[in-house]
């Protein structure tokens, strides 16, 4: 783990604005404000960010269950909650090796509430940057071995990478740090679900215009269009609510969620 950067607490930070979000109580003021403004704009944020927690859950079982990952890289990981990764994967296969990536100084300050692996497994969090994926790679090795297949992790985190050439570039990087066999889990904002582009594209410029991670909803094309080269497992790209649920008839959410393959 790395040493603990200085926390900007003058802006809020999309990791603790989601955390608060969630119930949890590891954020500021300024990123409670933000979340309630957010909420105020668009009350199906709560919706948004527990279907995104559930996606996780269903994804991680699949991944460790029937795609047999032993390995997983979370990038974007946020502050810690319930059913963090490497809890839900190692239920599945206790062995399994779970790296954290986040670049919020303060996941870094509570990342021992997610080294808690199984004796069987491991777990390491390092602090580290999307746009930066060599850096996050190289660190990453020191627990995980990419000559095996890797589960990596990226929920709620590609959209706000506004440049749709600079996510290929990253995509093409982890994804040919990995062999055959690894897959690639993603969730994204979208206003696909908001044809009048109305109280959800409002909040989302209202968070554009005061937060330090302004966020670019795509289209289900546009996501479609990063998975060249990949096999998309069914259902494919859908509202993360109805990625295998475990419930029929349950609701979308205005957010995509799927899971690929690299053959």
């Amino acid at each position: 783990m790395t040493e603990n950067p200085p926390i900007d607490t003058s802006v809020p930070h999309s990791a603790r604005v989601w955390n608060h979000l969630l119930g949890g109580k590891d954020n500021y003021e300024v990123d409670r404000q933000a979340a309630e403004q957010f909420r105020a704009m668009f009350p199906q944020i709560v919706d948004i960010a527990r279907a995104d927690r559930a996606f996780l859950r269903r994804a991680v079982r699949h991944l460790a269950g029937e795609a047999g990952i032993r390995q997983f890289l979370d990038i974007g990981a946020g502050l810690p909650t319930m059913d963090n990764t490497h809890e839900v994967a190692q239920r599945t296969a206790p062995d399994a090796r779970i790296v954290y990536v986040d670049n919020d100084p303060l996941v870094l300050v509570h990342a021992g509430r997610l080294l808690t692996s199984s004796a069987e497994g491991a777990c390491d969090y390092v602090h580290g940057d999307l746009r930066q994926p060599e850096a996050i790679l190289e660190r990453a090795a020191a627990t995980i071995d990419f000559t095996r297949p890797v589960a990596v992790m990226l929920l709620g985190v590609v959209h706000f990478i506004d440049d749709d050439d600079e996510v290929r570039r990253i995509l093409t990087r982890l994804l040919g740090a990995v062999p055959s066999g690894s897959h690639l889990a993603i969730t994204h904002a979208t206003l696909d679900f908001d044809k009048g582009h109305t109280a959800q594209a409002e909040a989302q410029a209202d968070w554009n215009d005061k937060s330090a991670n302004p966020m670019v909803p795509r289209s289900r094309d546009a996501i479609g269009q990063l998975f060249d080269g990949l096999e998309l497992l069914p259902p494919g790209i859908v509202s993360m609510s109805r990625w295998r649920p475990e419930h029929p008839g349950v609701a979308e959410v205005p957010g995509y969620g799927a899971v690929v393959r690299k053959p």
